[in-house]
């Protein structure tokens, strides 16, 4: 299982950016798929996470409102749409398959990770 994220880039506040991650392998819409972030010198953190089908979100309380996941499982692809960016959205953004179909947000259930793509927010 391989996946990889980009979209990445340098915004200003306020701007939006979409992040995708796709993966290899079948049965993509049996996988359930999160995005975590690490903010330079910090742990890296859950953000958002969507089941298989599509049919269960959860967020982090920072992004609530702000962020939203969706899938296309016949791309096999995940994508994070990023509205409103402030400043402490920076980080590295990395997709990440889960164990088991629980859409957990613990770093632990998340077996194979993407390389990550880098986001910063100019203020």
């Amino acid at each position: 299982v391989q996946l990889q994220a980009f979209g990445g880039g340098l915004v200003q506040t306020g701007d939006s950016l979409r992040l995708s991650c796709t993966a290899s392998g079948r049965a993509f819409d049996l996988v359930v798929v999160g995005w975590f972030r690490q903010h330079p010198g910090k742990e890296r953190a859950f953000v958002a996470v969507i089941s298989g089908n599509g049919g269960i979100t959860r967020y982090a309380d920072a992004v609530k409102g702000r962020l939203t996941i969706s899938r296309d499982n016949a791309k096999n692809t995940v994508f994070l749409q990023m509205n409103s960016l402030e400043p402490e959205d920076t980080g590295v953004y990395y997709c990440a398959r889960a164990s088991a179909r629980h859409a957990g947000t613990s770093l632990g259930e998340y077996a194979y990770w993407g390389q990550g793509t880098q986001v910063t927010v100019s203020s």
